[in-house]
């Protein structure tokens, strides 16, 4: 009886292993034949490389992935995951970007492109928002989340505390005065809104953020007159009469003296890389 039973458990295994494999044949046969199959690492990369030259970024996406997936060892994966990065930088694709850059700087942290690959994750977070719907309208910059210049200068200050005299170091400094701006008029649009809600607190409050936190960005002329603007509003005599001798002694032939806040040419319109 015992040797009954156990002849049947094992024709009933094979019988299901048969199944299995006739399922499994079926379903690999729906699927449409891989005109790559078979092709060597070597193959998949150049094929890659000539579509992300030719600005086909999907398909390039397509290959970097296949070629890493098949040959996840050697030269050509470890340039794979750096390329692709860039493929989805350009697909304006930012989390895909800065996973694969991110996963490059883990897996190779001793490779020749390192520099580029920090480079680059502050140039994903750098044109986070500057992408084809940015373009489209004049709203100011500094009026949107905040988040991507703040990811961007934190991916710059590590590039060159890591690398102070590479190659990128002109680029990245020149990127993060202006993003120091661009957080700076962040605050200062913010105060500015407060005022005209009335919220003078608020607005004093955010102005001086503006000033302790940014020396020396150009927001910070009318980061003082909000401050000055502010404490008037409120009584506040002293804190107005300081906050006016600090705008005077450094900003002696102010504007906004004359003309208030309402503001004339957009500020970041007066630097632009065509980056």
């Amino acid at each position: 009886m015992l040797r009954s039973l156990s002849f049947s458990f094992v024709a009933l295994m094979i019988l299901a292993g048969s199944l299995g494999g006739l399922l499994s044949g079926c379903g690999m046969a729906d699927k449409p034949n891989d005109p790559t199959a078979g092709w060597s690492a070597a193959r998949l990369y150049q094929e890659a490389k000539e579509e992300l030259d030719g600005r086909n970024y999907a398909q390039a996406i397509k290959l970097y992935e296949s070629l890493e997936a098949r040959y996840p060892y050697g030269r050509f994966a470890q340039q794979a995951q750096l390329e692709v990065a860039y493929a989805y930088y350009k697909q304006n694709e930012q989390a895909s970007a800065v996973a694969a850059i991110d996963r490059f700087l883990k897996l190779y942290p001793n490779n020749d492109n390192v520099e580029y690959a920090m480079y680059l994750k502050g140039l994903v977070w750098f044109n986070e928002d500057r992408g084809l719907l940015a373009g489209l309208s004049d709203q100011d910059p500094s009026e949107r989340d905040s988040k991507g210049a703040r990811d961007a200068f934190d991916a710059f200050k590590e590039l060159l505390q890591r690398f102070p005299d590479g190659k990128y170091t002109a680029d990245a400094t020149a990127r993060m005065k202006y993003l120091v701006n661009s957080l700076a008029w962040n605050d200062v649009h913010v105060a500015r809104y407060y005022m005209k809600r009335g919220a003078y607190i608020a607005a004093a409050n955010r102005s001086q953020s503006a000033l302790t936190t940014y020396p020396g960005a150009p927001a910070l002329e009318e980061a003082l007159f909000i401050m000055v603007k502010a404490y008037d509003a409120l009584g506040m005599n002293d804190l107005r009469d300081d906050a006016d001798k600090v705008m005077h002694k450094n900003f002696p032939n102010s504007e906004y003296f004359k003309r208030g806040l309402n503001r004339t040419a957009p500020w970041w319109k007066l630097w632009d890389p065509n980056w």
